[in-house]
């Protein structure tokens, strides 16, 4: 009988749990003959978990009423292995056959049941019907895990695929005024630890981080003239100029992702002033998006202590004095607070390394 099993590799492991010794022997004998050489025998209850775990039976025979644990304890103590992934199923061996008893062994998780005195060949029947469908379970089990493997990889490999487009349009955003290429980078990586230190959910910090670097690709639709002009710009070209955040909003706007609805909120408010004095749309304090409040602190920052086309980088007290000052104008206060935090920890940790390296490092 065990033959027609064969789609299972390794020995077939069954469980008999009975307090008669006798009822043992002609269970044992009967599955020998049939195949079945796996076979473990109890006549008590008292260390059936330890058993099972050690045991790890593919079927288990459980007599109903027996001395001290009866049969019902039993499917009790086996709660976790009967309804679990591997699903143990049990026959349950009874000269009880009261319709109470049934209803109280299958809401246990009895599968099947056999009376006693029962006929071999029906008990190799019903024992070959539970295994055949403990093994079909097991191999749904198993196709579905491989399944889901699949599907996770799939889903990463997008995600990257995702991601790389995301990091070459932000590079096209900036590649004419930015020869390294660094900036929307750094920015990325500052604005993900100033989230990190505001102590937002790990979630959003890697959405900031992503969508960041995204902040300035409306600069693609800027003349060349207007966005590599050196010096300051004339009253006609700054409005042409502060465009971008319009247009780099329309560029990623009606995106489904949630990185891409983010990086459209980034795009548009990152140049908005906490005191409602910015652009394009005069917003203030906690109405502008809070990835924009950190954008636009990061975004200063990193552009400071670098070179721009139009200025050279700025010593490192006109920074720090730059950013503190304008806490409570042009930034949010709790940001500026949080990115202080941040590069005190980054100094703390890497004591040789002045400030504007620091926040240029990010996370």
């Amino acid at each position: 009988m065990s033959s027609r099993l064969a789609k299972h590799s390794g020995p077939i492991r069954i469980l008999v749990l009975d307090d008669e010794e006798t009822n043992l022997r002609v269970l044992r004998r009967i599955l020998e003959k049939a195949g079945y050489d796996s076979i473990e025998t109890l006549t008590s209850g008292r260390d059936i978990e330890k058993v099972v775990e050690e045991f790890r039976p593919h079927l288990m025979l459980l007599d109903l009423h027996m001395p001290e644990i009866d049969g019902f304890a039993v499917l009790q103590a086996l709660s976790a292995q009967i309804h679990g992934t591997q699903m143990l199923p049990v026959l349950v061996l009874t000269g009880d056959a009261s319709a109470e008893a049934k209803r109280w062994a299958l809401s246990l998780g009895a599968r099947d049941f056999l009376a006693k005195p029962f006929d071999a060949q029906e008990a190799l029947l019903r024992i070959h019907n539970l295994l055949e469908t403990r093994f079909l379970y097991g191999r749904l089990a198993e196709q579905n895990a491989e399944l889901e493997t699949r599907v996770l990889e799939r889903t990463s490999e997008l995600r990257n695929s995702q991601m790389e487009i995301l990091e070459r349009l932000a590079r096209a955003g900036e590649i004419r005024d930015d020869e390294t290429g660094r900036h929307t980078q750094r920015v990325g990586e500052l604005s993900g630890a100033i989230a990190e230190a505001l102590g937002l959910d790990q979630s959003i910090v890697n959405l900031i981080r992503a969508a960041a670097p995204l902040h300035d690709v409306g600069k693609i639709g800027i003349p060349d003239a207007i966005l590599l002009k050196p010096g300051p710009l004339t009253p006609e070209a700054t409005v042409i100029m502060r465009l971008h955040t319009t247009v780099g909003a329309k560029i990623l706007s009606g995106g489904k992702s949630e990185v891409m609805q983010v990086a459209e909120r980034i795009a548009q408010s990152h140049h908005e002033r906490w005191d409602g004095t910015g652009y394009p749309d005069r917003t203030a304090a906690e109405r502008i998006p809070i990835e924009a409040r950190i954008v636009a602190v990061a975004d200063c920052v990193d552009a400071m202590t670098h070179n721009r086309p139009y200025r050279s980088s700025w010593p490192l007290q006109r920074v720090i004095d730059e950013v503190t000052q304008s806490a409570g104008s042009h930034f949010d206060p709790a940001i500026v607070d949080a990115l202080m935090r941040h590069c005190r920890s980054r100094i703390i940790a890497s004591p040789p390394h002045p400030w504007p390296a620091v926040v240029a490092a990010g996370r």
